[in-house]
């Protein structure tokens, strides 16, 4: 069997992009756009103002749906979808960063196959293509804007669903790192590390292939170099525009390689609780990958030697604690908790029931090692009680 490679149709890169933008949307013929987004972004920062502009400027009509919060459910969906056929809308822009295009994809879903969202859980199971998506990204991390994966919380289940569809894949991705300049250094962090664990998960992926090896290879350089730079100084251009790559080679990497445990835990944690995902996925990364180590040491030596360790004369379990120390310290640095028991609504006494979910989740199916239920619960708990 082939490898499948997935990746939008065009992707704009760079300072200028969300002028380019204007060009490749006008060039589409559609009429009027549903801006997907969240209130933050759209009334307190006035964030959304140049894209308004831009599409005025090209006769776009526009409706904005800004009821996105981090973590977007199932009922955001439902209410954007309302709002997309209510308003006439003939194609979706999403603009902001994981929740705004996660929530797109399922509006987008909705709006070209029908149905309940949660019958999209899962891998490839809608029929019909989705309106044209415009994503329009703000934040370096979580790649939404260029993948065929999309989060969405069930509050009845209190469970993130995964929905893998190569149909969610953004028609047009605009990474424009000025946009991403007013980010808060906290979600720099947290979504620089998010990047890091999508580089890392899909490097050791089963599904890996040379091509992916080399956008994650190359994510992890940028990562290490680059985020505590631009968490220091969010209008350190250099940073910001390097981060933007980094986060985008991560994205080209785990979109077709997938992911692994990192995530399938993480998501229950944001589902369960409505914690930060970057966040959990930092905190949980040197413990799923640790596990990952013992299966394939070799895989890490590359891991270390993109994250700055020098490699040279080093076995490949003692290459592989090299890669897994420097993970911890970039988390550190870069003002990371320094385990579960920094949220305090987390509970261990629900760890059982997280890890029932996360062995259910689809990115578990590539890690490189088969985790049992017992040993995702003792990853749950060394997570949570790792000193500072």
């Amino acid at each position: 069997m082939g490898s499948y490679f997935y990746m939008p149709c065009v992707n704009i890169l760079g300072r200028g992009g969300l002028a380019d933008a204007g060009r490749e949307i006008a060039a589409m013929g559609l009429k009027k756009a549903l801006i997907v987004t969240d209130a933050p972004l759209h009334r307190e920062m006035k964030a959304t103002a140049p894209l308004i502009d831009l599409l005025n400027g090209i006769g776009v009509a526009h409706a904005v749906f800004d009821g996105v919060a981090p973590n977007p459910t199932v009922g955001q969906v439902n209410a954007g979808l309302a709002q997309y056929q209510a308003q006439g809308c003939d194609f979706i822009i999403s603009f902001g960063g994981g929740s705004p295009h996660d929530a797109a994809k399922g509006i987008g879903i909705l709006a070209g196959n029908g149905g309940d969202i949660r019958a999209y859980e899962g891998v490839n199971k809608s029929a019909r293509p989705m309106p044209p998506l415009v994503a329009i990204n703000t934040t370096a991390g979580t790649a939404s804007e260029m993948t065929r994966f999309a989060i969405i919380t069930d509050e009845e289940r209190h469970v993130k669903m995964a929905i893998v569809d190569w149909r969610t894949t953004p028609t047009l991705s605009v990474d424009d790192p000025a946009l991403m300049e007013e980010m808060p250094s906290g979600l720099t962090a947290a979504t620089g590390m998010d990047a890091l664990t999508h580089a890392i998960e899909a490097y050791v992926s089963t599904a890996a292939t040379p091509v992916t090896d080399a956008a994650a290879l190359h994510a992890m350089r940028l990562v290490n170099a680059y985020l505590a730079r631009a968490v220091k100084d969010g209008h350190d251009h250099e940073a910001r525009d390097m981060m933007a790559y980094a986060q985008f080679l991560a994205g080209m990497a785990f979109n077709s390689a997938s992911l692994g445990y990192v995530h399938a835990m993480a998501h229950q944690l944001g589902g369960f609780y409505d914690l930060p995902h970057g966040v959990c996925n930092a905190i949980l990364l040197p413990h799923v990958e640790r596990a990952n180590a013992e299966e394939n040491p070799a895989r890490f030596v590359e891991i270390a030697a993109a994250l700055g360790v020098s490699v040279t004369g080093l076995s490949p379990a003692e290459a592989a604690e090299g890669a897994l120390a420097r993970i911890r310290s970039l988390a550190v640095e870069v003002g990371i908790p320094p385990n579960l028991a920094a949220f305090d609504i987390v509970k261990p006494a629900d760890f059982p029931t997280l890890a029932d979910n996360a062995m259910k989740d689809a990115c578990g199916a590539t890690n490189p090692r088969r985790l049992m239920r017992t040993e995702i619960i003792a990853l749950f708990e060394a997570a949570y009680a790792e000193d500072a």
